[in-house]
């Protein structure tokens, strides 16, 4: 599948584009989702939406539960849902479900060319889809003088670390991500850069953005 312990591919909130092939208008939808139940709510969306379309076919692939699937809808068998769980695939994402809506224009396209088109399908959503790298992160919280501020904020690119709030007050708080396979190291950095009086909480490890 598309995901390790350490991280993984997904894309933020929803997208879509559409094409026409010899008549026939094709429209790609794909949305970030996190469990069958709202793979299953979106595509039942996007049906309803398209009460009149000739097919509606779909794949998904989750974290939860390692699951992958997919429908032709009434397509020639490997025609349609196959092609859109490859790109997928392809592409690297998981936690996504992407769905094709066919209108027919009268012109058959025969098999190459269904796989063709529900290919550029699902490959032009995920293109006009925002991209999220999830990796394995410490998020961590950490005050420090204003004569230190500068002096801990240059080390944070050698570390990859992103800044989610910086607060000035009577100190300078800043909210961190850390990657978790550094996390030891960049405390080590800055509890040596500060001679110890940096004030560093940690929370619990969990997947940020870094894209």
């Amino acid at each position: 599948m598309n995901f390790s312990e350490n991280g993984y591919s997904t894309i933020n909130g929803r997208a879509e584009a559409s094409f026409t092939e010899r008549k026939s208008e094709f429209i790609g939808y794909i949305a970030h989702v996190e469990t069958n139940d709202e793979a299953v709510n979106f595509i039942n969306e996007i049906r309803a939406m398209h009460r009149k379309a000739t097919h509606n076919v779909y794949a998904y692939i989750l974290r939860d539960g390692n699951t992958s699937r997919y429908s032709d809808d009434g397509e020639p068998q490997g025609t349609a849902g196959v092609p859109v769980l490859d790109v997928l695939t392809k592409e690297g994402l998981t936690d996504v479900c992407c769905v094709v809506t066919r209108y027919f224009g009268g012109i058959l396209l025969g098999g190459g060319g269904l796989v063709r088109a529900y290919s550029h399908s699902a490959k032009i959503a995920v293109d006009a889809a925002e991209r999220l790298v999830m990796r394995s992160c410490v998020p961590m919280t950490v005050k420090v003088g204003y004569e230190l501020y500068g002096k801990i904020s240059y080390v944070f690119p050698e570390f990859e670390v992103r800044t989610e709030d910086t607060v000035f007050a009577e100190d300078v708080t800043l909210k961190l991500l850390v990657l978790s396979e550094v996390s030891r190291s960049f405390i080590e950095k800055i509890t040596d850069l500060t001679n110890g009086s940096a004030i560093i909480e940690t929370s619990e490890e969990c997947f940020g953005n870094f894209a």
